[in-house]
């Protein structure tokens, strides 16, 4: 799956073993596990994490799938799609810190998009941030997203009790859209 979002070429491909280092590349940074239930990750972590998302993708029915960002062949981050039953999917989405800002989240993000109503031909997509996440906020609402509200305290992290947005899209949005 690729797209080009401005010049760059984003690509998703599965992950592999061999990417823990990439991963841990941002998965080890405060910066970018600030807002997450996980991280900073230890590279013991990040390595059972790379390969928990590599076995998933022999698992059958198969709920979760993972990839890697690539941005004109570096991989830059990941994207996960986990399938929620009857018709609906989660997605989530993080990059290395030096590539933020430039867009690439919300073209991975479309890609996944594209994997969901397309190929799994799903019903209803949704994503949860920390409201305090406003980047993260943007790429949804970039996607046609629709914030469909706030889910109080319900993740503890390092701060204390997170509250989280839920944002979706149907179907019949995506292909308005899409």
């Amino acid at each position: 799956m690729s797209t080009r979002a401005g010049s760059p070429y984003v690509e998703l491909r599965p992950v592999e073993e061999r990417d823990w280092r990439a991963v841990h590349g941002w998965a080890s940074r405060e910066e970018v596990c600030r807002y997450q239930g996980w991280g900073p990750n230890t590279e013991e972590q990040t390595r059972a994490f790379v390969e928990q998302a590599v076995a998933a993708a022999d698992e059958r029915p198969r709920n979760r799938f993972v990839y890697v960002v690539t941005c004109d062949g570096e991989v830059v981050g990941s994207c996960e799609l986990n399938l929620r039953g009857d018709g609906q999917g989660e997605i989530g989405y993080g990059l290395h810190p030096e590539h933020w800002g430039r867009g690439l989240a919300t073209a991975a993000a479309r890609l996944l998009l594209e994997l969901c109503f397309t190929d799994l031909r799903l019903h209803r997509v949704f994503a949860t941030c920390d409201p305090r996440n406003l980047a993260s906020g943007r790429v949804l609402r970039r996607l046609g997203m629709t914030h469909e509200g706030r889910l109080r305290e319900v993740l503890l992290i390092r701060d204390g009790w997170r509250d989280s947005d839920v944002y979706g899209l149907l179907a019949h949005e995506w292909s308005a859209t899409g």
